[in-house]
C-alpha cells in the first residue's frame, strides 16, 4: 500500500479564513486519521543482520633470532617483492549486530469462492425446489451443500473481518489523496483565478498528473515536489486558457461528450467487479438496517431495562410487605447481541416500530421476574386494661376494679421475595433462530455487522476489531500420536470464531462444549453432541503433572449451573485453546482459572 505524501502548512495557512485555509485544514486533519489507521495494522518484528569490521589488535608474536628474522625478510622478498610495513593494511575483525525492525504484516485475499458463494447458496436452493423427481434426497443434498458454502462463507467472513484495519487504512490514504488535492487545487486557483470551466478542468488536470508523478518520489522530498509540481502545473494552464477563450464552444461539446463517454465505459467496466467482488461478502455479513433503525431498536430495549431497574429501586416504596429478600442479577446487555439477533431475524431493511413486538419477547425471554409473598401467622404480645367486681372491707360492698394482663394476638406477616434472572441475551439464538437464521447471527457477531463505530464501547469491539493473532507452537516430540496431532491441527482452524450459546459447528460458530464436541469428532474420535459435563463423564481423570497435549481441561462454577460449566483442549505449556469469545488461547495459570479448575481428562 502506497502512502500518500504527508503536505507541510504554515500556521497562517491553516489560521486563514479562506477556501485555502480550509482546505488545508481539511488536508492536516486527513493525514492525521491517515497516520491512526495505519498504526491499527497488525506489525511484525523482522531480523535485520549488519556486518561491523573493527581494527583487530594484533597478538604477541613469538620471539625470533636476528638470523631467523632476516632469512624472513629475505625470503619475503624474494616471493613476493619488497615490502613497507607502513603501508600494510591492518587486520579487521568482523562483528555481527542483530536487531528487529518492525513490518506490516501482509493482508490475506479473498478467494474467488468467498466471492460467489452467497450467490452460489441461493442459486443451489432455487435449483433444489424446481426440481419435482426424488424431492427427499434432492433436499438433503441440497442442504448439505448449502452448510457446507455457509461454512466457507463465515471463514471468508472472518477474514475479512480481521482485514478491517488494511481496508480502514487504505480507505484513509484515499481521503488523505483527496484532501491534498483539494488544497493544491484551491490554492492554485486562489493564485490564478478563472471563470472559464474549461480552464478549471484544465487546471485540476494538471494538477493530478504533477501529483502522481510527484508522490512517485522517494523519501521526505515528496510533499515538496508535489507542491512544486502543482505550481508548475497552473503556470502550463495558463496557455491553455487562452486557447480556450478564443474557441470556447466548439471545445465545450467535444469536452461533455468525451466526458459521458469516459463516465459510462468507467460505470461499466467497475460495476461488476464492485457488485461480486466486495458486495458479496461485505453485503452478507453488513447490517441491512440503517444506523437510525438500529439505534432506535437500542434505545427501546435500554429505556425497558430502565424502567425495570426504576420498579427494583422503588419496590419497598410502592408495596406493602412486612419483609423484603431481593435476589437480582444484574441488568445489561450488549447492543451487538440484540442488533444481530433483530437482523437475523428479519431478513432485509428494517425500522424499530416493526420490530418492537421482538423486542418485548426477547426483552421477557432475558429477562425473569419473580416476586413471590409467603404468608405466616405469627403472635405479638398486646396489654390490656380489664375490669373485675370484687368484695371491699372497707366498704363492706362489691365494686369494679380495674387491672392489666398481657395476651398473645395472632397476626399475618406477609414475606416478599423477588427475585430476577438475566439469562443472558446471548444465550437466546439457539432459542429462537433456526439453523440459516444461527449462521447469519453468527456471522453479524463476527463483523459486528460492520458497524463498530456504533458502539465502540462494547466490549465485543475490542474482542473481535481489535485482536491481535494468535500463535502457539506446540513441540513435535510433545504430540503423543498422530490423531491427537490432527485434533490439534482441527482446533486451531477456528481461531476467532464468536462464541454463540449451542453453536456447534463452525456454520453456526460454537459455545464452549459444541467446540470440543467438533474437535474431537473430526480427529478420529466419535462421542456425539455433549454438554461439558457429558464430555467429561466420558473422560478418564488424570493428574495435572500428567497432562499432554491433547488432553482436555473442564472448569466449574464459570457461571451458575451444577456440575462442570466449561471445557478446553491442552496444548501444553499450562495452556489450552478454548472457546471463549471469541475462539482463543488462554493461559491456566492464571487466578481466574485456577478458582474455577476442575481436573484434566483423556479421551478414550
Amino acid at each position: 500500500m502506497r502512502k500518500e505524501p504527508r503536505l507541510k502548512f504554515t500556521d497562517q495557512e491553516l489560521a486563514e479564513n479562506t477556501p485555502v485555509g480550509a482546505a488545508a485544514r481539511k488536508a492536516k486533519k486527513a493525514a492525521e486519521r491517515a497516520d491512526k489507521a495505519d498504526g491499527k495494522i497488525p506489525r511484525r518484528k523482522k531480523p535485520k543482520v549488519a556486518l561491523h569490521f573493527d581494527d583487530e589488535v594484533k597478538r604477541p608474536q613469538e620471539v625470533k633470532t636476528p638470523r631467523e628474522k632476516a632469512r624472513g625478510r629475505k625470503k619475503a622478498q624474494t616471493e613476493n617483492g619488497p615490502t613497507n610495513a607502513a603501508t600494510k593494511p591492518a587486520a579487521k575483525k568482523v562483528r555481527l549486530t542483530l536487531r528487529f525492525e518492525e513490518q506490516q504484516k501482509s493482508p490475506e485475499k479473498f478467494s474467488a469462492h468467498a466471492r460467489d458463494a452467497p450467490r452460489n447458496i441461493v442459486r443451489e436452493l432455487v435449483q433444489g425446489q424446481n426440481e419435482d423427481d426424488n424431492v427427499g434426497v434432492e433436499a438433503a443434498q441440497t442442504a448439505e451443500k448449502a452448510e457446507h458454502r455457509a461454512e466457507t462463507t463465515f471463514r471468508e467472513i472472518h477474514r475479512s473481518a480481521q482485514m478491517r484495519p488494511y481496508r480502514g487504512a487504505e480507505k484513509a490514504e484515499r481521503k488523505l489523496e483527496k484532501a491534498n488535492l483539494g488544497y493544491l487545487q484551491k490554492k492554485a486557483q486562489a493564485a490564478h483565478p478563472t471563470s472559464n470551466p474549461v480552464s478549471k478542468w484544465q487546471q485540476k488536470r494538471q494538477i493530478k498528473r504533477q501529483y502522481a508523478a510527484a508522490k512517485a518520489g522517494r523519501g521526505g522530498k515528496a510533499a515538496k515536489n508535489t507542491v512544486k509540481s502543482a505550481e508548475k502545473a497552473v503556470k502550463n494552464t495558463e496557455k491553455a486558457a487562452k486557447f480556450v477563450s478564443a474557441s470556447k464552444k466548439p471545445l465545450l461539446i467535444v469536452l461533455a461528450i468525451v466526458l459521458l463517454l469516459m463516465f459510462f465505459l468507467n460505470v461499466v467496466s467497475s460495476c461488476s467487479v464492485i457488485v461480486e467482488g466486495v458486495g458479496s461478502v461485505l453485503a452478507g455479513s453488513t447490517y441491512p438496517a440503517s444506523d437510525s433503525a438500529l439505534l432506535n431498536a437500542e434505545a427501546a430495549y435500554t429505556a425497558k431495562e430502565e424502567e425495570l431497574q426504576r420498579y427494583l429501586d422503588n419496590y419497598t416504596g410502592t408495596h406493602d410487605y412486612d419483609e423484603y429478600h431481593f435476589d437480582l442479577d444484574e441488568i445489561s446487555h450488549d447492543p451487538y447481541v440484540l442488533l444481530s439477533l433483530l437482523s437475523a431475524m428479519n431478513p432485509g431493511d428494517w425500522t424499530a416500530s416493526e420490530i418492537s413486538r421482538m423486542v418485548e419477547d426477547l426483552f421477557d425471554r432475558q429477562y425473569i421476574l419473580t416476586e413471590l409473598v409467603e404468608t405466616e401467622t405469627r403472635y405479638r404480645t398486646e396489654t390490656r386494661t380489664d375490669y373485675e367486681y370484687v368484695y371491699n372491707p372497707d366498704t363492706d360492698s362489691y365494686e369494679w376494679r380495674s387491672y392489666t394482663h398481657t395476651v398473645q394476638v395472632p397476626y399475618e406477616y406477609r414475606i416478599c421475595t423477588v427475585t430476577l434472572e438475566n439469562r443472558d441475551l446471548s444465550h437466546l439464538p439457539v432459542e429462537v433462530l433456526s439453523g440459516s437464521k444461527l449462521n447469519m447471527y453468527a456471522t453479524y457477531m463476527a463483523t459486528l455487522g460492520n458497524r463498530p463505530e456504533l458502539f465502540p464501547d462494547s466490549p465485543y469491539v475490542d474482542l473481535y476489531l481489535n485482536k491481535t493473532d494468535q500463535s502457539f507452537d506446540i513441540p513435535a516430540d510433545a504430540i503423543p500420536s498422530d490423531r491427537v496431532a490432527a485434533m490439534l491441527r482441527e482446533a486451531q482452524k477456528y481461531l476467532g470464531y464468536p462464541y454463540v450459546w449451542g453453536g456447534s459447528n463452525p456454520a453456526t460458530s460454537f459455545d464452549c462444549s459444541g467446540y470440543v464436541c467438533w474437535v474431537v469428532n473430526h480427529s478420529g474420535w466419535d462421542i456425539g453432541r455433549l454438554s461439558a459435563q457429558g464430555i467429561c463423564n466420558v473422560c478418564t481423570p488424570i493428574s495435572a503433572a500428567n497432562a499432554q497435549p491433547g488432553d482436555l481441561v473442564f472448569f466449574k462454577g464459570t457461571y451458575d449451573t451444577p456440575g462442570v460449566s466449561h471445557c478446553g483442549i491442552y496444548v501444553g505449556n499450562n495452556t489450552m485453546i478454548h472457546c471463549g469469545d471469541p475462539i482463543k488461547y488462554a493461559n491456566l495459570n492464571t487466578n481466574y482459572w485456577q478458582s474455577h479448575f476442575y481436573c484434566f481428562g483423556r479421551l478414550p
